[in-house]
């Protein structure tokens, strides 16, 4: 007889009627929501699109939809996960009141949109606050501004939608842009302000649809980035963006704003004299890295008087990196002593080249936090109606920007989840298992001490239990 070795403990498995819980993790986000005071601030904004007597309130059924989709949910099926564990979720609402709720926003998109605007603006003024010294306003300043990334980026459509068309890439969806804060290396994983939907075959140089999304960004950033007439404090934000973003248009515009822009800059076709001048590395001083290191293989320079510039905002400003080509990568006629040159044009009041290109190349972050939107929601657009799957995008912005307010509200600077990306805490502690029993009339969540991040789960639930207390004592005022 042959006995085979097990790889993983084969075992008896048996259904139970007991008051198990699969996603237990998820506690510490309906905690955080609860102490922000989102049942009230919902009200204020969508009461009308859910009738007056209505059980599930505009709170319940938004809140529901973020935490389903932080928790690593993909549609509006998936809130069964949720309405399973009615003693830890409370009453989730059915897919049917979901439905009647989007289709009654979706036919005033203008009212949910400022709705959400001003939503998401209370709660990052009410949540900066709170981070103490984490607070992104108060790190702010004119030499070291709030970084604004801009991006677009491809979301594929399996089946037709309003809206969807052929992409640059031979595929076929939709091409959002999306504008985020970048909160600094190690300081946090930052945050969404605006994902706008469009349609796959809109370019993503377009400065109108770079206008507008920086109008919606701007619209959310908090009460501390405004000045006491209300006015928001421009001197104190960096618009950052790849070379999509430098057109002589938009640039103009972030000029009239008052605002700082760093963005990627495609060169001209050089001439004989201008490849000479940047194959000679004399006078380029040595680049950093992201820690502040030099480089000895990198070199940046000031080409703003060598290059011209014809028709960009007054005090625009051309740098030059050189690196060595990456292996595979073909020169062009910039790269003919075997250096890949880029550029990137700003305006900001800082003139140490080398630390602005290191501050311009952390633009690549944006890249996480656009992943990370994707896998919460953004990646897999469920609906027909192109409002519809606006509210989605709306929605899966709101579940990224929860987990990351949690991260530098309610976590010390420099702890490890303090950069987690969303997929991590799905794995780490969302998906956690719990148990809820009652004893002397008050229910319990019991958690594996052995878990983990059992000691990040108590930390994070202390953490809003403290974070409540401050609110209703009007320790803070936001």
């Amino acid at each position: 007889m042959l006995n085979d070795t097990h790889v993983f403990p084969s075992l008896p498995a048996a259904l139970t009627s007991q008051s198990l819980i699969s996603h237990a993790g998820l506690n510490v986000l309906t905690s955080f929501v609860d102490a922000t005071g989102f049942a009230a601030l919902c009200e204020d904004r969508f009461s009308q699109f859910v009738p007056d007597q209505a059980t599930h309130r505009p709170g319940r059924i938004l809140g529901s939809l973020a935490l389903m989709l932080a928790g690593g949910g993909e549609h509006v099926s998936d809130l069964d996960v949720l309405r399973n564990s009615p003693g830890l979720f409370g009453a989730v609402p059915s897919n049917a009141t979901v439905s009647r709720f989007v289709a009654r926003a979706t036919e005033q998109p203008e009212a949910f949109a400022h709705g959400f605007t001003t939503l998401s603006r209370r709660l990052r003024s009410r949540i900066w606050e709170a981070a103490g010294k984490r607070n992104p306003a108060a790190l702010a300043t004119q030499l070291d501004p709030l970084t604004v990334d801009i991006d677009a980026t491809l979301v594929t459509a399996h089946s037709e939608k309003q809206g969807s068309a052929g992409t640059y890439k031979g595929g076929y969806g939709f091409s959002p842009m999306i504008a985020s804060i970048d909160y600094g290396k190690d300081n946090g994983t930052g945050e969404i302000l605006a994902a706008m939907l469009r349609p796959g075959n809109k370019g993503a140089n377009s400065a109108s649809d770079h206008i507008k999304v920086l109008e919606d960004a701007l619209a959310q950033l908090p009460d501390s980035m405004h000045d006491e007439q209300g006015n928001l404090d421009t001197a104190r934000i960096l618009v950052r963006t790849d070379s999509a973003g430098a057109s002589r248009e938009f640039l103009h515009h972030l000029h009239s704003l008052g605002l700082q822009f760093s963005t990627s800059f495609a060169l001209p076709v050089p001439n004989e004299r201008f490849i000479h001048w940047i194959n000679n590395k004399e006078h380029w001083e040595l680049a950093l890295d992201q820690s502040g290191s030099e480089r000895h293989d990198a070199w940046v320079i000031d080409a703003t008087k060598v290059i011209e510039l014809k028709k960009y905002p007054e005090g625009t400003r051309l740098y030059l990196r050189a690196e060595p080509l990456h292996p595979g990568a073909k020169a062009s006629l910039f790269d003919l002593d075997g250096h890949r040159v880029t550029a990137f044009l700003t305006n900001a009041p800082r003139y140490n080249v080398a630390f602005l290109d290191a501050r311009h190349r952390a633009r690549a972050r944006c890249e996480n936090r656009i992943k990370t939107l994707k896998n919460a929601g953004l990646g897999k657009l469920p609906f027909t109606a192109f409002a519809a799957n606006q509210l989605w995008s709306d929605l899966a912005v709101l579940a990224v920007n929860l987990v990351s307010w949690m991260q530098i509200t309610l976590l010390p600077a420099g702890h490890a989840a303090g950069v987690w990306d969303m997929k991590r805490w799905h794995y780490r502690l969302f998906s956690m298992a719990g148990k809820l029993i009652s004893s002397a009339r008050k229910r319990r969540l019991l958690i594996p001490k052995a878990a983990p991040e059992s000691q990040l789960f108590t930390t994070l639930i202390e953490g809003s239990r403290q974070l409540q207390h401050r609110w209703q004592n009007v320790q803070l005022t936001a």
